[in-house]
């Protein structure tokens, strides 16, 4: 069963708790604060292989999650990490959140971090000063990343195969290479992608057969353009039609057309034309076709029979030798961004995180940034000590001065994140 779209719950594990406590040896007076820091949650990570080519796992597993961190304990001893959990994906998956792309697998092996784990909170040994000397805080460890993210693959090969249904496209490719598509006599014979490996002249090249399409294919009509994000990611186009077809430039045009609906540059993709089916058709026939696709395509035009293996060894080299033009273009291109490529001014982290602003919500002060944010998750408000060290962060950070510009007083509401608080000290 092939899938190439699929959405699923991911979750990095929890940062494990800081624990408050304090030495009680025998003949140790007054033993100081020991409570150890919480360990690190784990993340969700992707890896790319080559084993897979389907999506479909996820369809049965839509939730991911990473183990949490373990809390921290007395003597100053850290909490387990989480143990991150490796999610292997096909290479050419694309992960998204919210229709963001913020992960694109395409080689063998890579690993990219999906959702990061929580930091862990620290136990109350960290918090030991000259004037603190009995801290009696300990920090809540951080959640984890946790969103939907919706995947989408994208075969990765150097030809992809277009054409209208029944124009020969799986009946090459299972001649060319060790793919056993499904073939019959009628259109839609092929419903899912398939992937094959073609060798010529030592060297290898993966094609991908697309299922047919059809005018309208873009606008979803036949198997509409469900498969058609599969050609995004091919090097060269071998465009297929039957050289029985009584108008091969209409055909050859409204292929065209809907590669352009769907995506304008597949038409700057280098494109080789090949008439199937050849074998029996009358040779001046074959040269009257082939004049007529030389009226609307400036594309090379070659003639191939899959029964008879006529001209196939020539489309083959073709390919090969246009994939080693982009593959060389490619790389011209990333060794000019190298040494052209303009340094990017960025704010620094520190710039932005101290960020932050005041607003209201009814009779409720909501203070919003991404540091001030991230310390109320870390406050365990069954503490009275860690809820007076998160207002003596918003004074130094000059939050309560606005919040008392605005009119809060020390009975008001504050709401950060989740967390609700008042201003006066306890």
């Amino acid at each position: 069963m092939f899938v190439d779209t699929a959405k699923v719950f991911i979750q990095a594990g929890k940062g494990g708790d800081g624990v408050v406590s304090f030495r009680h040896e025998i003949y140790i007076d007054k033993g100081g604060p020991d409570g150890g820091d919480g360990g690190r949650g784990g993340n969700v990570v992707f890896e790319a292989t080559k084993d897979l080519n389907t999506l479909v796992d996820f369809r049965y597993k839509p939730e991911l999650k990473a183990e949490p961190g373990k809390a921290g304990a007395k003597q100053n001893k850290r909490g387990r990490s989480g143990e991150d959990l490796i999610v292997k994906v096909p290479m050419g998956t694309l992960v998204k959140q919210a229709g963001r792309v913020i992960a694109d697998l395409t080689q063998d092996g890579q690993r990219e971090i999906i959702a990061q784990g929580g930091n862990g909170g620290f136990g109350n040994a960290h918090f030991k000063s000259s004037t603190r000397q009995a801290p009696k805080i300990a920090e809540l460890g951080e959640q984890g990343g946790t969103f939907e993210a919706e995947l989408e693959l994208k075969l990765l090969a150097d030809v992809g195969l277009v054409g209208f249904p029944n124009a020969g496209k799986s009946t090459f490719l299972s001649v060319v290479s060790n793919a056993r598509p499904e073939i019959a006599d009628y259109a839609f014979t092929t419903l899912t992608p398939n992937l094959g490996v073609a060798d010529i002249d030592e060297r290898s090249i993966l094609i991908a057969d697309i299922p047919g399409l059809i005018e309208g294919a873009s606008a979803g009509k036949g198997l509409g353009d469900a498969f058609l994000r599969h050609i995004e990611r091919t090097s060269v186009l071998l465009h297929m039609i039957d050289v029985y077809t009584d108008d091969v430039r209409a055909a050859y045009q409204t292929i065209r057309l809907e590669l352009a609906s769907y995506s304008p540059e597949l038409l700057k993709r280098p494109e080789i034309v090949a008439l199937t089916k050849v074998e029996g058709f009358d040779e001046e026939l074959i040269a009257m076709q082939k004049e007529a696709l030389a009226e609307v395509t400036k594309s090379p035009v070659y003639t191939v029979s899959s029964q008879t293996h006529a001209g196939i060894q020539k489309v083959l080299r073709a390919l090969a030798k246009e994939i080693a033009a982009v593959q060389k273009k490619r790389e011209a291109s990333e060794e000019k961004d190298e040494d052209d490529g303009l340094p990017v001014i960025r704010l620094s982290g520190e710039a932005v995180e101290k960020a932050w602003n005041v607003s209201k919500d009814g009779e409720v002060f909501v203070v919003r940034g991404r540091k001030i944010e991230k310390f109320a998750a870390r406050t365990n408000f069954d503490q009275y000590q860690a809820i007076n060290r998160l207002r003596d962060i918003m004074k130094k950070m000059g939050i309560t001065h606005e919040l008392t510009r605005q009119g809060a007083t020390g009975e008001s509401l504050i709401r950060i994140g989740y967390a609700e608080f008042t201003l006066l000290e306890q």
